[in-house]
């Protein structure tokens, strides 16, 4: 929406809201009514999000001449960028987004910066960790009051750790154990982390605070405690020796992880994440909750359709899609085909809406599954994202290894990319009315990046000219079977 607030002392820049933390907290900065202003890079993914009053800025943190607006009139401003999605080396880009964020903050006169870290100490430190701690440092170090809040697991619906937690305990009945799962860490409920950057506003102190939950327990700990509240018998098998490569492929195969990001997850959880400093506790008044607790409410709330926010809805989780150095697309290249329906465009679109997810795919879907493990395999996403909802969507949404670019109700839907692929591919459905009933027009675009896209392509043309067209067959069938139901 366009800037259309009145003058008031107070306005807030949110960056990560299409992130898990940051999409709670934007809620609950609009339900506590104040002015809230997202910086976003697609503004069009956000914009089914936010509420009347909040206003939506495009930019982008690794880009300093997109910045000086955004910061226009901000009292606050929360950072809530961190590079555990991305692929590759990471530190510099980290470095440079924080350096960007910190100095159009000073520059603007922003009184206040509020930034969600992680714990961990200086000689235990993973590279994510360790860079997390850094872009604080960078953050404290612009001159603008800064609360840094530094936290281990975060344990709620969507969570990345309660999703591995749940997906783990729930599939596997006989669990091997590597030894990163007996390291101690200091789980806080989301509610409570909320809680915490929503106090951030008004604390009078400033600097690093350690903020924990009641409890000091490994993901072993978590793991059994889930399975008793879900009443789960489990034989848990001790190893010793699990590399982390090792351990991220075994997580990617049987939890939502990626392995990439697995990989990372487990190089930040095998060293201790406790609370060392209690400052936060008489700085804020709040009182954490332990992870019984935490558990219980994720679990209330992951018996819900589809959870509030979830990690993987990032832009940030599946990696830098675009990153190719340079490298020319070639000729696009475009599968189109096409099919009448004796049904109104809105009856037509409505399983075309539905598609992946448990829906799937309409034609198949082993086919799909085998090539989301391979996405797996190379550090994608593969297909463990899901869907937020199994009914509707909005741009901005993970379907599978698809991203929803655009959707119109009873007219359009285009999925963009987000699989590992030597380009750039979307697949797109359009719906017209006609004499009684309707067009439905199925097209799969690929963008190839140089002579390997052109082979990637060509080389599975068979195999795509078999799926897509089976797709459309399915689809339409399932038009007329929702048709039949109607009628």
């Amino acid at each position: 929406m366009n800037e259309t607030h009145t003058s008031s002392p107070r306005l807030i820049l949110l960056t990560g809201a299409t992130g898990y933390v940051g999409g709670r907290l934007l809620k609950a900065l609009e339900a506590r009514g104040l002015r809230v202003r997202c910086l976003a890079r697609r503004p069009e993914f956000l914009a089914a999000r936010v509420g009347s009053n909040t206003a939506i800025v495009k930019g982008d943190v690794l880009e300093a001449g997109s910045l000086p607006a955004a910061f226009a009139g901000v009292h606050t401003a929360y950072y809530m960028v961190h590079s555990m999605g991305s692929a590759g080396t990471f530190e510099e880009q980290d470095r440079r987004a924080a350096r960007n964020f910190a100095e159009a903050a000073r520059r603007a006169g922003v009184r206040r910066l509020i930034y969600l870290g992680g714990l961990g100490k200086d000689d235990a430190l993973s590279p994510h960790l360790s860079s997390r701690q850094e872009v604080g440092h960078i953050l404290r170090a612009s001159g603008v009051p800064t609360v840094e809040l530094r936290a281990s697991i975060i344990i709620g619906s969507g969570s990345l750790s309660f999703e591995m937690i749940r997906a783990l305990v729930e599939k596997l009945p006989v669990m091997i154990t590597p030894r990163w799962t007996r390291s101690l860490a200091q789980p806080i409920a989301i509610e409570d982390v909320i809680a915490y950057l929503i106090a951030a506003l008004e604390v009078p102190a400033e600097g690093v605070f350690e903020i924990g939950g009641a409890d000091q327990v490994s993901y072993l700990d978590l793991m059994k405690e889930y399975a008793r509240q879900r009443g789960l018998q489990r034989l848990i098998i001790p190893v010793p020796m699990l590399t982390p490569r090792l351990s991220s492929l075994w997580l990617g195969l049987v939890t939502p992880l990626y392995a990439r990001v697995g990989r990372k997850l487990i190089d930040s959880v095998r060293h201790d994440t406790v609370v060392t400093d209690q400052r936060s506790l008489t700085a804020f008044a709040i009182q954490p909750r332990g992870i019984s607790a935490a558990i219980a409410r994720a679990l209330a709330h992951e018996d819900r359709e589809f959870a509030e926010t979830r990690w993987s809805d990032a832009l940030s989780s599946p990696g830098q899609l675009r990153g190719w150095g340079g490298v020319k697309f070639g000729t696009r290249l475009v599968d189109s085909r096409s099919a009448q329906v004796n049904s109104p465009p809105a009856a037509a679109m409505a399983p075309i809406r539905r598609i992946g997810g448990k829906t799937g795919w309409y034609y198949g879907n082993w086919l799909w599954r085998l090539r989301g493990f391979m996405d797996l395999l190379f550090g994608g996403a593969g297909l463990r994202r899901g869907r937020r909802d199994p009914e509707w969507l909005a741009p901005g949404d993970t379907v599978d290894f698809w991203r929803v670019e655009a959707f119109e109700p009873d007219r359009l839907l285009r999925l963009s990319a987000e699989m590992k692929l030597p380009g750039r591919a979307w697949l797109q459905f359009e719906v017209e009315p006609r004499a009684g009933g309707a067009s439905v027009r199925q097209t799969a675009i690929f963008d190839p990046a140089g002579i390997l896209g052109l082979l990637y392509w060509y080389a599975l043309y068979p195999l795509h000219e078999l799926v897509f067209a089976g797709m459309l067959r399915g689809v339409i069938r399932a038009i007329e079977k929702n048709e039949g139901k109607q009628a």
